[in-house]
């Protein structure tokens, strides 16, 4: 048992003695992502909840939602939604938007050109929100690993 431990001691030992060296700092991508020297950036968080007026199922529902994501693709392409995505909808929740946009009033700007908000699917909440600049690169990213349909 003693040797055993003494081994894994050794090995853990060793393991870090090899740490990998954290990459170089990248200036440029700082700069292009609206970092600071902590690396983060501003966003508006937006949280989207149900609205009053949920409409139900059918050709006139598929056509919102629909338009729902083709805004979503709009904004992502434009640079202004970094991060988009649903919730389980419990409380009411369901879904959210980070926005690299630098205040709360342009984020409603570009929430209410929303299908699901113009017809009070949902309604949207918003908070400043402070977080990594790394996260502008997410659409970017995004679009490597999706699969394409057959």
């Amino acid at each position: 048992m003693r040797r055993l431990l003494a081994t894994l001691t050794l090995a853990c030992l060793s393991l870090a003695g090899h740490a990998q060296t954290p990459p170089a700092y990248d200036a440029a991508q700082a700069k292009a992502w609206g970092a600071n020297d902590q690396g983060l950036r501003k966003y508006v968080f937006v949280l989207l909840k149900t609205g009053p007026k949920p409409m139900p199922a059918g050709p006139e529902r598929d056509a919102m939602f629909k338009g729902h994501f083709a805004n979503m693709g709009r904004l992502a392409a434009e640079g202004v939604l970094a991060y988009a995505g649903p919730f389980d909808g419990v409380d009411g929740w369901r879904g959210l938007f980070i926005m690299t946009v630098p205040d709360i009033a342009t984020a409603k700007l570009h929430t209410e050109t929303d299908p699901v908000i113009q017809s009070g699917e949902m309604v949207a909440e918003y908070h400043l929100h402070f977080g990594s600049a790394a996260l502008v690169g997410v659409p970017e990213a995004h679009k490597r690993i999706v699969k394409p349909m057959p």
